[in-house]
Formats: C-alpha cells, structure tokens, sequence
C-alpha cells in the first residue's frame, strides 16, 4: 500500500497458533500492518477457537462473563447511536455481526436488519437468533448482497482491522451506502495509552486475524480516498478494561482484575486528554459538492 515501513513490534498470537508477527509501520497513513499476513485460505484456521469471544455466546469463564455483562450494555449505546440518525427507511447493514446480538436489538426496535459474518458458526447462532422465517439475512461475505442493495446505516464493529484487500473494501462499502447513509466504523486505536503500556502483549494487536492496526490519521485518510469524511469521533470507554484484562493475562500468565482495572481507568483518564481512547467510533459519511 505504501512504499515506506519500518518495524515497529513483533507480537505473539496468543489465541491460536503461538507464531509471531511483525507489525510494520507505514509512516504515510501513520498505520500499522501485520507481516506476514495469511493467505486467504489460511485466515479461517486462525478463528478456529473456543476463545475467540465474538463468535461465541459462552458465559464458562470469569472474562466469559465480564465480556457479555459489557456488551449488554455496548447494545444498549450503539442503538441510541443509529437510532439518532434521521433514515428513511431505517435499513441496516451489520458487517461482522458475529452471534447476531446488534442485528437482534436493532431489530427489535424497529430496524430492517441484514449481517454480514463470515464464520459459519456464528452465522449459524445469528440466523437462529434473528428467526430464518423473518426477513433478516445474513450472507458469507459482502459480495454476495444484491448489486441494488444500499442502506441507511452501515456498522463494521471491530471488523475493518479483520478484512483483507482493504481499499477495495472500503469501496464495497461505499457501494452499499446510500447518498446520505451514515457509516459507523469501530477499531482499537493503537496509539491509546494502554496499548502503549502493554506494547507487544496488548490484546487489541490480536495478530494475525488483525492486519491493520489504525490510529485517528488512517482512517481520516484511507476514506478521503473514497471521497467520504469522518463527520465525529466517538469513545469506546469499557474496550480498555476489557482489553487490558486480557493483555494482563498475555504478560503475566494469569488474570488480574485489579491491575487490569487500574491500567483500563489511567487509559481512559489520560484519552480525556489526548482523544486516544483504547477504541474509537468513527462517524463517516460521503462527501457532498
């Protein structure tokens, strides 16, 4: 993507296969990028676990139930985020919706829902969810939508950092979003404080199935390119608990609530300041002439 990098960090992937990574900087879109990156038919294996938590429901382990106690309530914040929209036929397309929970509520208040999730299992768990008599879908990949489909609202939460061929991504999304659609983007910020504290041990670097780690300018720049433009930048103030309770047990070998708690509060305290939350929303639309 761009001509000049330089090694920034060489991270572990804790979740699957123990290899190690570099993540390489490309100083242009101030981005970070995971070398080697799988092939396409290598990328599936590296989700194959019990303990990649978005594609499950599990409630087995403390973090199990920390994780979906947190994302009652991240549902709860996320619909009253596309809910202040102004749509006209509140149609919406959930990239990455994982077990079907956000298509669930937003369908539940009145939302026409469709998902994206490449994992079969999870797919399976949100077809399920969403009732396959009903007139949700949810589809393989993003290819596989209607040329004509267009929507209201497009949320990728957590997924931009997981897709391959990156601008040709961006330019599917586009596609599918309507004139004055809105488009919500939700990505670990590597440039927080707790990443910065935990270096090559923070969670959120989550290499391989990561291979882009963006900071505020990226995504600035990489959808200018598309002729779209982050209209506002919102915090995701529980992702560095979360994160950090997990880059406590990558450092140390064990969980440790209080140190992670600790490290999640000075994140978020200092990000007051700086705007470097652990994750950022990111509020995008197309640009008008």
């Amino acid at each position: 993507m761009i001509p000049k990098k330089s090694h920034y960090l060489t991270v572990k992937d804790y979740t699957v296969s123990n290899k190690k990574f570099d993540l390489l900087y490309h100083e242009t879109l101030d981005m970070l990028v995971t070398f080697p990156q799988p092939k396409a038919e290598e990328l599936a294996g590296y989700y194959e676990s019990d303990d990649y938590i978005s594609h499950t429901d599990s409630k087995k382990s403390g973090t199990d139930k920390l994780y979906q106690i947190v994302k009652k309530i991240a549902l709860a914040s996320k619909l009253k985020l596309i809910n202040s929209f102004k749509t006209a036929d509140k149609n919406l397309l959930d990239v990455g919706c994982g077990t079907g929970d956000f298509l669930l509520t937003c369908k539940n208040n009145g939302w026409k829902v469709t998902g994206v999730e490449p994992n079969a299992k999870a797919r399976i768990s949100a077809e399920d969810k969403l009732k396959r008599e009903s007139a949700s879908e949810i589809y393989f990949e993003i290819n596989q939508l209607n040329n004509e489909a267009q929507f209201d609202v497009i949320t990728l939460w957590h997924v931009l950092e997981h897709v391959p061929n990156l601008d040709i991504y961006l330019e599917a999304l586009k596609l599918r979003l309507k004139p004055n659609g809105t488009l919500i983007v939700a990505v670990p910020n590597f440039k927080s404080y707790d990443a910065n504290y935990y270096k090559q041990f923070w969670a959120a670097y989550d290499v391989p199935r990561h291979l882009w780690h963006f900071s505020k300018k990226s995504i600035q720049g990489l959808f200018a390119k598309q002729k779209m433009i982050v209209v506002k930048i919102l915090p995701m103030v529980f992702d560095s608990f979360y994160v950090s309770l997990l880059s406590e047990n990558y450092k140390n070998g064990k969980s440790n609530f209080i140190k992670a708690f600790y490290i999640g509060l000075a994140s978020n305290i200092k990000a007051m300041g700086t705007k470097e939350y652990s994750s950022l929303i990111y509020v995008i639309k197309n640009i008008k002439y």
